[in-house]
Order: C-alpha cells, then structure tokens, then sequence
C-alpha cells in the first residue's frame, strides 16, 4: 500500500486527541463545517459552523468511527441523533485550555477560496507545536486563547481556565 492509498489520519488523530481529553479529565469539543452531509440540529450552526461537546457526560452511544463521529445528544432539552462526517470536522480540543487540534478545511471549501473564519484570524500561538508531516492532510495547529496576553515562560505549568464568560479559544497554523 502506497501512502497515496492509505487511509487518512483525521479519525485516528480525532480519536487519540478525544483520548487525551478524557484521560486528563478535560472535556472535549470538535468544531464542524456544516453541509448537507452534516447531521446536526440546524438553529445551533452559526456562520456555516457548529461546536459540539463529545464528552461522556453529554453524549450517549458515542462511536468515534473512520468515517462517521455518531452519537446521541440533547439540545435544548431534545434528543437528538448527531452524525458527523469524519472530513468535515476542522478541529478537536479541550474546551478547559484551547489545546487540540485544528485540520485543514474540507476539500470543497479550499476550491472556492473560502476559509473559515477562526483559522483567518488567529493569533501568534505562544510557543511552538509538536512537529507533523507538512502534507495538506496533516498540519499542525495549536489552540491558544486570544484573550492570552500573558508571557509564556516556556515551562509546561499548565494555564488556569478561562474566566467564564471569556474570549474563545481561536486557531493559529504552524507550518
């Protein structure tokens, strides 16, 4: 099998980030570029974009698939049934700290110049990301807030969590 034929990363990265979260006792959120493909409850998607809770507390039935993220979820106090596409999430990361990981948009979107608006405006991350492959499936990205003005002393104390009421989380591409 050639690496032109394997199978993508996404879901395997989406699942071990979804791991980490967990096991640290955060709680993860992916972020999702809606289309028809999408299942979501339409009255939460804002600018072409929902962000969904994936933790154990907020879904039931929670299949982190190849091809699909399916689950159960209550919105507004209705059930739901929430099925994702695996190329259509943007982003996995720990709503606690903003650290994940962002991919890169969808197929359809780049042939039409579109791009998302948390990847377009996104702060200097403070310090650099783990290194990945440089291949248009897998950059790296790290989530900082942007309400961060404070120096990073490069140490790995681990930030306190966003006041609540706070800016979210944006994106920032390393190369």
């Amino acid at each position: 099998m050639t690496a032109q034929e394997s199978t993508s990363t996404r879901p395997y990265l989406i699942r071990a980030l979804y791991e980490w979260c967990t096991d640290n006792g955060l709680t993860p959120y992916v972020a999702v570029r809606v289309d028809d493909s999408v299942q979501v409850p339409r009255e939460y998607v804002k600018d072409g974009e929902i962000v969904l809770n994936i933790s154990f507390d907020a879904t039931s039935a929670l299949q982190l698939g190849n091809d699909f993220i399916e689950f159960k979820a209550r919105f507004g106090g209705k059930p739901r049934e929430i099925l994702v596409p695996v190329g259509r999430v943007i982003a996995i990361y720990a709503r606690e700290n903003g650290q994940g990981m962002a991919f890169p948009p969808p197929v359809d979107m780049l042939a039409g110049g579109d791009v998302p608006p948390v990847l377009a405006s996104a702060p200097a991350p403070a310090s650099p990301a783990v290194a990945a492959p440089a291949s248009a499936e897998d950059r790296v990205v790290q989530l900082v807030g942007s309400d961060d003005g404070a120096k990073d002393d490069g140490g790995d104390a681990p930030r306190p969590p966003p006041v609540s009421g706070g800016a979210r989380p944006s994106l920032k591409r390393v190369k």
